[in-house]
């Protein structure tokens, strides 16, 4: 395991085991679907931020998973773009949209799916067509809201 896979492992313990497990279900699911997309990871104040795209700049981004003490949530970071029949996008913002993966199985369902397609499909610079991304820890907050749930 290299040092970023083994600190971003250290940043997903501060979680609740059940969030922990979630977060990292999310992150294989969509590192095993995108192989050659930067990953870059923030540890935020508020959550743990792994964002997906092209290049290790926040610009090229297309994706993210946040881990937030409760639950984890699917960014779309130009969501607003994206057409949504379902609609399962939350937000009302000018660009991002979001998912809270309550349940994170439903990351595995076909209008999901679908969303992640189109939001890939319209991103400005696509993935890399071959090779494996990094993963990249670009921040660390050294003030962090607590990680495990209130009981």
């Amino acid at each position: 395991m290299d040092d970023a896979a083994a600190k971003l492992g250290q940043f997903l313990c501060k979680y609740d085991a059940p969030v922990a497990a979630d977060a990292r279900y999310a992150l294989k699911t969509l590192a095993d679907r995108f192989p050659t997309a930067t990953r870059i990871v923030y540890d935020n104040y508020n959550a743990l931020v792994v964002g997906f795209g092209a290049s290790d700049k926040v610009s090229d981004a297309i994706l993210s998973i946040a881990v937030y003490p409760r639950y984890v949530t699917l960014f779309f970071l130009r969501g607003a773009r994206v057409t949504d029949p379902n609609g399962l996008l939350e937000g009302s913002g000018s660009k991002v949209r979001h998912i809270k993966l309550k349940s994170i199985s439903l990351l595995q369902t076909a209008e999901v799916g679908a969303l992640i397609d189109a939001a890939v499909a319209s991103a400005p610079k696509p993935f890399p067509l071959e090779g494996k991304g990094p993963l990249i820890i670009k921040s660390i907050s050294p003030n962090q809201r607590p990680r495990r749930s209130a009981p």
